[in-house]
């Protein structure tokens, strides 16, 4: 099963009210290996992609659009 993570929406305001959460469900890369190496998670929404390194869950995160999300991978494919 894979991990929902939790955020609270940057609309939320300061003092606790109107305060929205929305969820990402990270998937890792069927690519990633079952040792802990190389491991690469993306949870896609309707808005972006963002993809993050799985070792360090709280690091630094890469969104992009869904397009260039899309443009990425068919040439990943081409060199992979």
């Amino acid at each position: 099963m894979s991990e929902l993570k939790w955020f609270k929406s940057r609309y939320s305001g300061e003092d606790g009210d109107s305060c929205v959460e929305i969820a990402y469900t990270w998937l890792k890369s069927s690519y990633s290996g079952s040792e802990g190496g190389s491991c690469v998670e993306v949870a896609t929404l309707p808005t972006a992609v963002h993809v993050r390194d799985s070792k360090v869950p709280d690091g630094p995160r890469l969104t992009l659009t869904p397009e260039a999300w899309s443009a990425f991978t068919a040439f990943a494919r081409t060199v992979g």
